[in-house]
Formats: structure tokens, C-alpha cells, sequence
């Protein structure tokens, strides 16, 4: 369908609809690993069934929203990191801090931190497309504690959250 002719209402309802959607994908996941962990392990494959319902109708709204091409996304996904790691996170930190929350002030700081790393991974990775060219690295590798992407090779400790490189995960398609 022609992005010109879905009226605003519908555009807004179908990145609504994408936003609660997401957010249900991910939280029935948590609920998920949960459960199993609880020992209710057909209550934990109802929460993962659940999760990957929510993603099918995440990605739809979002696929008939229209998915622009990847220099685009990739300028969007820079704005958005840099969003999140310039204003978002420091006002979370700071308000966090004020509380005396310490694990959301530490869950707020890495996020922030591995939100600047995204938005760096990105511009390289956009200078790669407007040459024509794939981001050229052989691995890609993930902190999962602090969420942290690295290139090549994982580090001896996260310079992130610190744990051991170790534990990175290697990320294949």
C-alpha cells in the first residue's frame, strides 16, 4: 500500500498500535523466563506463545506503517540513540539518583552508555552504506548484562558494566 494514502489518523494508530505491541512482546518474554524459573513451565510457554504474538503484530503495523531503506533507518536509529544517551537517560539518571534507586540508576547508566556506542556503530555503519558497501567486520559481539555491541572480537571486561568478555555473545543472522 501507497504510504500517501494512509490518512494520519491511521499512521499514528498503526505507531501506537507498534508501541504497545513491542512493549507486550518484551514484557510477556520477562514473564516468560519468569515462570520458568518458577517452575510453572506451561504458564512460561503460554508468556513466550504470547511474546511472539505480540512481535507478529508489532512488525505488521509496522510493515504496513512502511519500513523506509537502510540509510534511512540508520539515520533514524542514530537520532534515536542519541536521543536516548544525551537527554533521556541523564533526566532518568538524575531523577533515579534522587530517590536513592541505585539499580535504576545503574540499569538507566548502562543503557545510556551502550546507547552511545549504538549511535557511534551506526554512523559507521551509515558511512559504509553511502559508499555503497556493507558495514565490513567479520563479528559482531554482545554484552548481556549492560547491552553493549562490540566488533571483532569481545573485550577482556565490558567497559561498560565490567563483566567478562568471556560471557559476550557472539550476534549471527
Amino acid at each position: 500500500m501507497d504510504l500517501d494514502l494512509i490518512s494520519m489518523a491511521t499512521k499514528d494508530n498503526l505507531m501506537e498500535g507498534f508501541a504497545g505491541e513491542s512493549q507486550a512482546n518484551r514484557k510477556y518474554a520477562s514473564f516468560s523466563e519468569k515462570a520458568a524459573e518458577e517452575g510453572f513451565t506451561k504458564v512460561a510457554t503460554l508468556f513466550k506463545a504470547a511474546s511472539l504474538a505480540e512481535e507478529i503484530h508489532a512488525r505488521r503495523h509496522l510493515q504496513v506503517y512502511g519500513i523506509p531503506g537502510t540509510l534511512e533507518n540508520l539515520s533514524a536509529a542514530i537520532n534515536g540513540e542519541t536521543e536516548e544517551f544525551t537527554h533521556m537517560y541523564p533526566e532518568f539518571i538524575k531523577q533515579s539518583q534522587a530517590e536513592g534507586n541505585e539499580d535504576a540508576t545503574r540499569s538507566f547508566t548502562f543503557a545510556m552508555k551502550a546507547e552511545q556506542v549504538h549511535a557511534g556503530l551506526y554512523e559507521k555503519a551509515r558511512a559504509a552504506v553511502k559508499a555503497g558497501k556493507d558495514l565490513e567486520v567479520s563479528k559482531i559481539f554482545l554484552c548481556p548484562v549492560c547491552g553493549n555491541v562490540v566488533l571483532e572480537s569481545a573485550p577482556g571486561a565490558c567497559p561498560i558494566c565490567g563483566v567478562p568478555g568471556k560471557k559476550f555473545q557472539e550476534v549471527t543472522l
